[in-house]
C-alpha cells in the first residue's frame, strides 16, 4: 500500500465514517454551493477544447480508458466516484491502493505531465457539479487510505464533516504528493480540520486563487 514508508504492521479494520449527519458551516453555505455551480459551468464552457484534447492525448498514450473512476468518502462518509484523466497504466480501486512515488513506472508518458501540473484532476469539475464536492475542502483519499489513516491520527474522520475538495487549505500550505512520514499525514489532517473550523467563504475564495501558485510550482507531485 501507499502507506508502506508511515505505518507498519497489520492494517486497522475497516472503520465506516458514515456517522451522523453532521452540519458544518462548510457544507451548508448556499454561497458555497452557488459559487461551485456557477465557476463549474464557466470552467467547463471556457477549458471544454482543452480537455477534449487532453481526452486525446490520453487515448492515443496507452492503453484504457480516458477517465479514471475511483471510489472515495465525501460528506460525512457518503461514497462517490471521483473522476480524473487517467494517468496510470493501472485502474486500482480495492483494498490494496499503492501511492505514486517518484519514478513511479506505472505512470504514462501523458500522465506524468498531467499529474505535474494537477490537469489530470480537472475531470473532478463534474463531481463538483453533481454536489459530490466543492472547488475547496478535503482532498478526498482512497478508501483503503481512509482505513489506514484513520488509525494513525486522531479526529481523522473529522474531514468528512465537508465536502471533499478540488483544492484546500493542505494543498495550499504544501502538504500534498507522497506520503512518506507520520508529520506528512498530520500536517495534513489538522490543516483540513483547521479549514472546517474556521471556514469562512473568503477564506475559500482566497485559497482557490492560491492554489494557482501552488500548482506551478510544487515539486511534489508526480
Amino acid at each position: 500500500m501507499q502507506t508502506a514508508e508511515v505505518i507498519r504492521g497489520p492494517v486497522p479494520q475497516a472503520k465506516s465514517f458514515a456517522a451522523a449527519k453532521v452540519k458544518s458551516k462548510a457544507s451548508s453555505s448556499r454561497a458555497k454551493r452557488a459559487f461551485d455551480i456557477t465557476f463549474a459551468f464557466l470552467l467547463i464552457a471556457f477549458l471544454l477544447p482543452a480537455l477534449l484534447v487532453i481526452a486525446l492525448l490520453v487515448k492515443l498514450d496507452s492503453k484504457g480508458p480516458v477517465i479514471f473512476r475511483q471510489k472515495r468518502s465525501g460528506l460525512n462518509g457518503e461514497l462517490f466516484h471521483i473522476f480524473k484523466f487517467r494517468s496510470m497504466t493501472c485502474m486500482e480501486d480495492g483494498d490494496s491502493v499503492r501511492q505514486a512515488q517518484a519514478g513511479d513506472m506505472r505512470v504514462t508518458r501523458v500522465g506524468r505531465i498531467l499529474r505535474r501540473t494537477s490537469l489530470d484532476e480537472l475531470p473532478q469539475i463534474f463531481n463538483i457539479l453533481n454536489g459530490d464536492m466543492s472547488f475547496v475542502g478535503p482532498r478526498p483519499h482512497a478508501l483503503s487510505h481512509d482505513k489506514v489513516f484513520a488509525g494513525q491520527v486522531a479526529d481523522y474522520d473529522r474531514r468528512f464533516e465537508a465536502k471533499p475538495g478540488l483544492t484546500g487549505l493542505a494543498q495550499v500550505r504544501g502538504f500534498r504528493g507522497e506520503i512518506r512520514e507520520t508529520s506528512d499525514l498530520t500536517q495534513r489532517i489538522e490543516a483540513d480540520i483547521e479549514y472546517i473550523d474556521t471556514w469562512s467563504f473568503t477564506k475559500d475564495i482566497g485559497i482557490f486563487f492560491g492554489t494557482v501558485k501552488v500548482v506551478f510550482g510544487d515539486r511534489n507531485a508526480y
